[in-house]
């Protein structure tokens, strides 16, 4: 059961949806199994509150665990319900939201309890790229539980009384709970991608959802959710061009009314990945926030290039970039996630728009959706430096002996990484080799790229057939 007091499982969905809107599927479905001392239990609804609802008029389909009964625990009849679920949001092209409050297998039920896990586990895969799956956790979800809200699209939890663990903190080995919580909503934010979003209430959990519901397509055949704009579309935003080292910043700005909802915020703060709104579509954003790229980086930024190619959301990549992060340990890993990431980009066939704020510097800026990957348009900022390294740090290596004979050597340098910037890492140097689209103003920025979207808005390629990538 949830260790603080918190809303029912009945308070969640309505909560969660618009009033009066939900319809149970499943109420008088209870417990089959009545080995051991569950015979002597009440098992209403098996645990699970099962059905469908709007939210904003946008249909959804619900389940919500109940931890006063079982400890909400997963056996034969409650994972049937949550099957069943599925089962109908995917004939109906409909998100499914699933509020987590659960003790894991039920032990009552052995491999009956063992069988629908993996039945829940398999619906879920099936219906991974075809309808957004939201999960919110409020209480426990450990062990097998663990991978329900690992295999949907997005995951959130409270600050406070959520719990995600695959193995307890007190089965690890040298570690207990007292030293190290490796379940708190804390730890598996900041050290895991698994969370989407932590919230001190459950409202707060809640009302991002609906937010997000909002921002979604139902289903990967809907391309048309656009809502009312009330911002304008030509807005100038002066002195964008001062924000050039904060890409968060930049998005806000050039959002419909300043709207940003960031995903996955305290893991691998090197990249944000967003979603905005342009002209009242949505848009998921991928940013350099710092000037090197890490390997959690790189992983986040390709789940969330991938999320948004499954279901069509168009890709804005806002690059400032440098190199990539320079560790052992990294250097163990990071080859590999910048693989998966320059994969992502070059496998999407959702619209994609590239805009460089400052630096573009060698693979780092080619991995994230330069031309040379598939970027459909790629704007820069006319101060924008794009080549294989800092124009200064070339010039020393390709003038060492010049420098070291001349009488001022700062002079040198300047006057010679001028002369480089200009004939081989400037914007427009880029531009006129047909690696960038256009040199733009910052303060343009929001029109440009919203005017680059709507060009795109039947964007139709095709690739050549494979039943998925290897990479």
């Amino acid at each position: 059961m949830s260790n603080k007091p918190s809303l029912s499982a009945s308070d969640r969905i309505n909560a969660l949806l618009d009033d009066s809107s939900f319809v149970e599927v499943g109420a008088y479905v209870t417990a089959r199994n009545t080995d051991f001392n569950i015979q002597d239990k009440e098992t209403p609804k098996d645990g699970v509150i099962t059905g469908y609802g709007v939210i904003n008029g946008n249909l959804v389909y619900v389940y919500s665990q109940d931890a006063k009964v079982l400890g909400g625990s997963i056996g034969e009849m409650h994972a049937r319900k949550i099957a069943k679920i599925y089962d109908m949001a995917m004939k109906m092209g409909a998100p499914v939201i699933g509020l987590v409050d659960c003790a894991g297998l039920r032990l009552q039920e052995a491999t009956d309890a063992l069988n629908a896990f993996g039945e829940v586990y398999l619906k879920q895969s099936l219906a991974s790229g075809v309808i957004p799956q939201i999960t919110a956790i409020f209480g426990t979800c450990g062990g097998g539980a663990a991978l329900i809200p690992t295999l949907t699209d997005f995951t959130f939890m409270t600050k406070e009384g959520a719990k995600l663990f695959v193995n307890s903190p007190n089965a690890l080995e040298e570690n207990n709970v007292v030293k190290l919580d490796t379940s708190t909503a804390e730890y598996v934010s900041e050290n895991t991608a698994n969370v989407d979003g932590v919230f001190e209430t459950e409202e707060e959990v809640l009302g991002t959802i609906r937010s997000l519901v909002e921002m979604l397509p139902s289903c990967n055949t809907d391309t048309d959710k656009q809502e009312n704009c009330t911002d304008n579309i030509n807005r100038i935003i002066p002195n964008l061009e001062g924000f050039k080292n904060d890409a968060k910043a930049v998005l806000m700005n050039i959002s419909d009314n300043s709207f940003i909802l960031e995903l996955k915020k305290d893991f691998a703060q090197d990249i944000v990945t967003a979603f905005i709104k342009l002209n009242g579509y949505a848009v998921g954003c991928v940013v350099n926030q710092k000037d090197v790229i890490t390997t959690d980086g790189a992983y986040k930024a390709a789940d969330f290039v991938n999320f948004c190619d499954a279901f069509d959301i168009p890709v804005l990549t806002l690059v400032n970039v440098t190199g990539f992060a320079a560790t052992i340990d990294e250097e163990h890993t990071i080859s590999r996630a910048l693989a998966k990431l320059t994969n992502a980009y070059a496998d999407a066939t959702t619209p994609k728009v590239t805009v460089i704020l400052d630096k573009a510097y060698g693979t780092a800026y080619t991995v994230m959706n330069s031309k040379a990957i598939g970027a459909d348009l790629v704007y820069a900022w006319p101060d924008a430096v794009i080549g294989t390294m800092d124009p200064e740090m070339a010039v020393k290596i390709m003038y060492e002996d010049e420098i070291s004979a001349a009488a001022d050597k700062m002079a040198f340098i300047k006057e010679k990484k001028a002369e480089y910037t200009e004939a081989l890492s400037g914007a427009v140097s880029a531009a006129s080799r047909g690696y960038v689209d256009d040199v733009i103003e910052p303060d343009a920025t929001r029109k440009r790229v919203i005017a680059a979207f709507e060009m795109l808005y039947s964007k139709d390629e095709m690739r050549p057939y494979k039943k998925h990538s290897t990479i």
